[in-house]
């Protein structure tokens, strides 16, 4: 395979870790019944926490760290005002997400274009060997094997085990979760907070590897994009990855046509909208609704793969709270 198309491919793979590691912080907070619309706040915020505190002590594993804490005590604070307070978990949230945001520009200003730090580059060894896909896959930064990780992981624990099982019940029907012994707010504060602190990871993500430094130009959006995902991918984690692989794989196309000079300012705006509109249409077309509706025009053979596939069901107590 072309050299040129490689390197494409695994720098595609590269920019889409914070988008999944955030996703499956999501998805384990979707999970448990509490919808954490921060999320774009809260991936600023974090990104800013990473970057000050990672070039103040020189250390990536420790702006990580710091990074993870301020993601997820924001994710707590929408758990919190909807547990104890009784509040709306959508209107805290987005409440949340403006304040992070704006919090994060104003404390980031005078952070704005320093030098940053980077992520350490591993070959793993024997499959970094492997043609091209060691290449892609196995020749890449810290926080990219990190992505592989929590996929992997998040995929075995919520659908492998008695404590995913336990996390698919309270957000499915905390009332029998409850009846069978589970303490259901309880495991929404550890679920909210696991997932914060993941999201937390996103950001610092950001700023210590994809861009090296701080600023929100790059990251602000991303939030409701990993939003979005969680959705595309049915709240599996293995699909939101590859949701998540797609977007990215639109934006390097997308960049590649700035550079050419066939291409008008009129056309490359179009461009630049291209990943919003598909996944808007995706969101669309993975309704239940309008897949019911168009898997009869499909050949019989293949509409239960594509129904697997596509289908995409809330959990059914999701948003909602619950009286223990």
């Amino acid at each position: 395979m072309d050299e040129v198309l490689v390197n494409q491919i695994a720098g595609i793979v590269r920019s889409g870790a914070p988008l999944i590691i955030a996703a499956i912080g999501e998805i384990f907070t979707e999970r448990a019944g509490v919808v954490n619309l921060s999320l774009n706040g809260s991936l600023l915020l974090s990104a800013l926490a990473g970057f000050v505190v990672g070039v103040s002590t020189q250390s990536v594993a420790v702006g990580m760290v710091a990074a993870m804490i301020v993601g997820m005590l924001v994710a707590l604070l929408v758990a919190f005002s909807s547990i104890a307070l009784k509040q709306s978990q959508v209107a805290v949230g987005f409440v949340l997400t403006l304040l992070c945001r704006d919090l994060a520009i104003f404390l980031g200003e005078t952070w704005r274009n320093t030098r940053g730090l980077t992520a350490p580059h591993l070959t793993i060894p024997i499959l970094g060997d492997i043609p091209v896909i060691g290449q892609i896959l196995f020749q890449q930064d810290v926080f990219t094997y990190l992505s592989y990780f929590v996929v992997i992981v998040a995929t075995i624990w919520i659908f492998r085990t008695r404590a995913g099982l336990a996390l698919r019940s309270i957000g499915e029907r905390p009332e029998t979760a409850f009846a069978r012994g589970f303490r259901v707010n309880r495991m929404r504060y550890l679920y909210t907070a696991v997932g914060g602190a993941l999201v937390g990871l996103a950001g610092a993500a950001y700023t210590l590897n994809i861009n090296s430094t701080w600023a929100e130009s790059g990251i602000d959006g991303q939030g409701w994009i990993a939003l979005a995902i969680v959705i595309f991918g049915g709240w599996v984690p293995v699909r939101a990855m590859f949701g998540v692989y797609l977007v990215a794989a639109l934006r390097a196309f997308v960049n590649s046509q700035q550079s050419n000079p066939d291409m008008s300012s009129s056309a490359l705006q179009l461009l630049l909208a291209l990943p919003w509109a598909l996944m808007l249409l995706v969101l669309v077309v993975v309704s239940n609704r309008y897949l019911e509706r168009l898997l009869p025009a499909m050949p019989r053979q293949i509409q239960p793969v594509i129904r697997s596939l596509l289908r995409a069901r809330p959990p059914a107590a999701l948003g909602t709270r619950f009286e223990d």
